[in-house]
């Protein structure tokens, strides 16, 4: 059985990320054929299209040469000011750019995790115009919307909520199923 391997994002930066710590236990919950990747994006510049030539920086190349080694993606992002958090969304965009745009056509799991009411709601609808421009296939159901993140982790950064954990995992189910086909 061949593995199939996700690039998996953190859009929070933040040290003790609870986002870090879903995209944490995603990994540990995934298929057996299923390997996720963290790919940090932290050390890539701003996007400048003075930039985006033949040899980028050497950040870049890396980044994008992980992106091309893999068979799907796996967001796991806080929302901010109703969106995609700016370092996200520029490692995106660095991804997006170009005839060999990593993106196209991946199958993509998106989930988050807040702790407020909504769950990052609006950050995932904002996700949707960028999927549907690059052919993206998105894992539809279940929708990962973790809101009131804080009470579903111990002191330890363990998942103690049952429900949020088979939500993890039938998604992850779902991308294995889409990237199959």
């Amino acid at each position: 059985m061949k593995t199939i391997k996700i690039a998996g994002f953190c859009g929070s930066l933040r040290k003790d990320s609870y986002n870090k710590k879903v995209l944490n236990v995603a990994t540990s919950l995934a298929p057996e054929s299923m390997e996720i990747i963290d790919v940090p994006f932290d050390a890539l510049p701003l996007y400048n299209q003075d930039l985006d030539t033949e040899t980028p920086p050497a950040a870049v190349s890396a980044f994008l040469n992980t992106l091309d080694t893999v068979d799907g993606l796996l967001i796991v992002s806080p929302e901010y000011n109703y969106s995609i958090p700016g370092g996200l969304k520029n490692a995106l965009d660095w991804a997006s750019r170009g005839k060999n745009n990593p993106l196209l056509g991946k199958p993509v799991s998106l989930m988050g995790a807040t702790p407020g009411m909504w769950g990052t709601v609006r950050m995932q609808a904002a996700f949707l115009n960028f999927f549907r421009l690059f052919d993206m296939k998105l894992v539809m159901k279940p929708e990962v919307l973790i809101n009131a993140v804080q009470t579903k982790f111990d002191e330890h950064g363990n998942l103690t909520d049952d429900f949020t954990k088979q939500v993890i995992q039938q998604n992850l189910e779902n991308l294995k199923l889409l990237i199959e086909k």
